[in-house]
């Protein structure tokens, strides 16, 4: 694929399938993302479609290797630089024996005309043939794209020159002097076929961040089976094999520890360079680093299914998906090609009508030059190039973006709401005080452990390590209940007693003190409480700085006390404060800000913020640790470090601006360069020949590629 109308061409294609559901193409890696009904179609029958319109399809690898992805576009690399040097060659011997002063010091048969067109065949139907496989199965499914227009134009030119050497008498005839030009059908594709090379050469540089995930991964791993360890390469491992990993390797595969204790470099996944302590029953994921201790672990997902293999499928389909402001190029791109052949008609038609002599070369040459110059190319580049560049950086930076979308609506941002639990705080909860109306605070204190034991909320889980910690026995709990979005119920020795939130106390008809964080009450009255705090994140502060510098308003949302959360909103200097909501009701407070007007980014655990994240303009989901995380955020923050939202937003706001640059620089030399071509300014003198055209043209492309590259170097420090 070579522009816009190529991708449109395809899209349309498998769009039109029966069975497919959706189906997005990437010019920058020439790939095609395509949900489909196996049940209504098959691979075979859209790789058939795809070929009847000029292209070829094959269902790629899930996981290639980065020397495989990395030889295969060598390959192709060095196929399109012999075509290169192959055409500049003999396109320039062809100028050589016609240009006036040159000619002069050329050998004769340079100059002999049959030469030059015996020259200028492997040129027009080897090097330039591919221009013909897309342009012909377009043109029988009555389509047009980039090759449509080479095609026409350098077939023109070089049809035009064999008839003058054949038929020169005809011309003369006609007052034309019968000079061939096959110096411009040759000089053409070589130029044209120069930029494609540069501009693959600059695309490949933009998909970095999957070459990097992908080199990654091990390369191998050392399965023990009956008591012998042998090293299988990493695709045959299975979910269940017995691994084990030595000091300094690279864990293979997803797993669960059997035996043997180590610490192990997560930065990969956390951006922590802190080594986390893993023993037995912990996961391991593949990847990551080991840096002490020997262990065995089985494999639990393999493949695809590993945390690394997810990783690069999200930054892959984020990379070939595309940004709102793509949808203004699609439909701009397919009336381009079409409006081009008009333009380039009314060229020859104008200039053969009203211009002067040679009328008819003249028509001819600027027509050629319309149909070359006009290629959309950097059309097609302008915003893909950015959107994968973009993706690839944040990748880079711990932010995995599953869609172009999101990426670009995020520079429009202007408020940003986090969940406070495990997003501003640690979501580690330490009891800071037990206080029983009784004044018997270790009796209340094993009530409330023994209930919070059936409970898997993490205050309450805090409550249990507290009690073991005081040595407390947590008591016998029957009739044990969970009431959803309020606390829990028990019977203790015969008697009710119900343990939540102040919320629930309230529900209850029951005054709770706004400073405590647990109570616990009977149906009449409260016995007591127990205050936790949850400790802020040490960057928590700085991330609230940085967003309010960029012009963001802040918002916190938690379940907590009012009192309890304006503690950590002074704290953290954050504008507004929604307390004591319950988590089905989160999206209601996104909704009324979006009711003002606002642009809101919701940052949540993926868990119980599912609605709201889904609610926001953009969700973010905070660790990528859980597969819920991944589904439920737009975005998602594997480092789980909120200064990450500020870079985010850097991030979108410099990749807009680049994908904005990009289509001004497309969209301007297309509207210059057309009319130049077309010979509108000829009577000041200035004439673009398609040689010049196809070297514009070229350079326009490489242009738009190397300006979103300039993103890989761009610093997202605030």
């Amino acid at each position: 694929m070579h522009c816009a109308s190529c991708v449109k061409v395809i899209e349309d294609t498998l769009k039109k399938t029966p069975g497919v559901e959706k189906s997005t193409v990437s010019l920058i890696d020439e790939s095609a993302n395509v949900t489909f009904d196996e049940s209504a179609v098959s691979e075979e029958e859209l790789i058939s479609k795809i070929a009847n319109v000029g292209y070829k399809m094959a269902v790629k690898e899930k996981l290639q290797s980065e020397d495989k992805e990395k030889q295969q576009k060598q390959k192709e690399l060095a196929a399109l630089k012999r075509k290169v040097m192959m055409s500049l060659f003999l396109g320039a011997l062809i100028v050589w024996g016609t240009f006036p002063v040159l000619a002069d010091f050329a050998p004769s048969i340079l100059r002999n005309f049959y030469f030059q067109m015996i020259l200028a065949i492997p040129v027009q139907f080897w090097a330039g043939l591919g221009f013909y496989k897309g342009a012909i199965p377009a043109f029988r499914h009555r389509l047009a794209n980039m090759d449509t227009l080479i095609a026409i134009g350098t077939t023109a030119a070089f049809a035009y020159s064999v008839f003058a050497i054949v038929f020169p008498q005809f011309l003369m005839e006609t007052g034309i002097d019968p000079m061939p030009y096959f110096d411009v059908s040759a000089v053409v594709i070589g130029l044209i076929l120069l930029g494609r090379y540069f501009e693959a050469k600059a695309k490949l540089g933009t998909s970095e961040a999957i070459k990097k995930l992908i080199g990654m991964q091990a390369k191998t791993a050392r399965i023990v089976k009956n008591g012998k360890e042998v090293d299988i390469p990493i695709e045959q491992v299975v979910v269940g094999n017995i691994i084990r990993v030595r000091p300094g390797e690279k864990i293979p595969v997803d797993g669960q520890i059997l035996e043997g204790e180590s610490s192990i470099d997560e930065s990969m996944i956390s951006g922590e360079s802190i080594p986390v302590e893993k023993r037995k029953g912990d996961t391991v994921i593949g990847a990551t680093i080991n840096k002490s201790g020997t262990f065995t672990y089985k494999a639990t997902k393999v493949g695809s299914d590993t945390m690394l293999a997810q990783i690069i499928k999200l930054v892959s389909e984020a990379q070939s998906s595309k940004a709102p402001i793509q949808k203004l190029v699609d439909v701009i791109s397919s009336y381009f090609v079409p409006v081009v052949l008009i333009l380039a008609i009314l060229t020859f038609v104008v200039w053969y009508n009203f211009g002067p002599m040679p009328a008819f070369l003249l028509a001819m040459l600027n027509t050629v030059a319309v149909l070359i110059i006009a290629c959309p190319c950097a059309m097609g580049l302008a915003t893909p190039t950015a959107i994968v560049v973009g993706v690839g950086k944040g990748a880079e930076n711990g932010i995995l973006i599953k869609d172009a979308e999101s990426l670009e609506l995020a520079h429009k941002i202007n408020t940003i709401i986090f969940d406070k639990t495990g997003t501003l705080t640690r979501g580690e909860f330490g009891v800071t005080k037990v206080e029983a109306v009784d004044k018997d605070e270790r009796k209340l204190l094993a009530i409330v452990a023994g209930l919070e034991v059936h409970s898997s909320h993490v205050i309450g889980q805090s409550i249990v390590k507290f009690a073991k910690q005081q040595g407390v026995k947590p008591a016998r709990v029957t009739e044990f209940k969970n009431l959803a979005g309020k606390g829990i119920r028990g019977e203790v020795d015969g008697r009710t007693y119900f343990v939540g939130s102040s919320a629930m106390m309230k529900s209850m008809s029951l005054k709770p003190n706004p400073l405590a964080s647990v109570f616990i009450a009977t149906q009449t009255e409260i016995l007591g409480s127990i205050t936790l705090a949850d400790e802020v994140k040490p960057e928590a502060k700085t991330a609230i700085d940085k967003l309010h510098r960029l012009g963001v308003k802040v918002a916190m949302l938690t379940g907590d006390s009012r009192k309890i959360a304006e503690v950590v909103g002074k704290k953290l200097n954050i504008d507004t404060i929604f307390a004591e909501v319950m988590p089905r009701n989160k999206y209601e407070h996104i909704k009324s800000l979006q009711d003002k007007g606002r642009v809101v980014i919701m940052v949540g655990d993926g868990v119980n913020d599912a609605p709201a994240l889904t609610q926001a303009n953009v969700g973010i989901a905070v660790g990528a640790g859980t597969d819920v995380a991944v589904e439920a955020g737009d975005i998602v923050l594997t480092r789980s470090n909120p200064e990450d939202i500020s870079r985010l937003v850097m991030l979108s706001r410099r990749v807009y601006r680049k994908m904005i640059e990009n289509l001004v620089w497309a969209l301007g030399y297309n509207t210059l360069a057309i009319p130049a071509a077309a010979g509108l300014f000829m009577p000041w003198g200035i004439q673009l020949k398609p040689e010049y055209g196809a070297i514009l043209m070229s350079l326009s492309s490489v242009i738009v590629v190397i300006n979103a590259m300039s993103l890989r170097k761009a610093k997202l420090a605030i």
